[in-house]
């Protein structure tokens, strides 16, 4: 069962650490993963204090990627942290998992990835249609969001300054 449990998470999760599947359950429509943070701590994101007092602990249900034609949910079991830090202005913090989520995401790095690159072949309408084709409903707007919080790429400089050129 241990090594079931190890190949699952190589599977779904291949290069995030720090993640523990502890179930899958699939169903017609959906595919459950119930999985835990078994990190030792997390860094407070106001001061960068270590800490691994827990303060609390809820679930997060951020959407991944669907597989098979299956929507994918995440049931994630993420710690709240109380900052050892007394001068810091935040109290308590919650664990964010690098590469796995964000703060106040509602779906995975993989599947923000995934919607940019539909968004910035396709743009709004046309994404959104796609993407509900592949599986996730998502409106035009949050595809042109995705794209744009996506960084500007950056200009390679130019090798020969023409007359038009040098005037700008």
């Amino acid at each position: 069962m241990e090594e079931i449990v190890l190949r699952l998470k190589e599977l779904l999760f291949p290069s995030i650490a720090d993640v523990a599947v502890l179930s899958v359950d699939v169903s017609i429509a959906m595919v459950r993963v119930d999985a835990e943070c078994t990190g030792n701590g997390a860094a407070c994101p106001t001061c960068r204090v270590w800490s691994d007092r827990v303060h609390g602990s809820y679930l997060r249900f951020p959407a991944d990627v669907p597989s098979a034609g299956r929507s994918v949910v995440l049931h994630l079991k993420v710690r709240r942290f109380a900052c050892r830090n007394s001068e810091c202005t935040r109290r308590t913090f919650v664990e964010q998992i690098p590469g796995l989520t964000r703060r106040h995401g509602q779906r995975t790095e993989r599947l923000r990835a995934t919607l940019a690159s539909v968004g910035l072949a396709l743009a709004g309408r046309a994404g959104a249609r796609l993407s509900s084709t592949l599986g996730v409903c998502v409106s035009r707007s949050t595809v042109l969001r995705l794209v744009d919080a996506l960084p500007e790429p950056e200009a390679p400089a130019p090798r020969v300054v023409g007359v038009d050129e040098y005037a700008t």
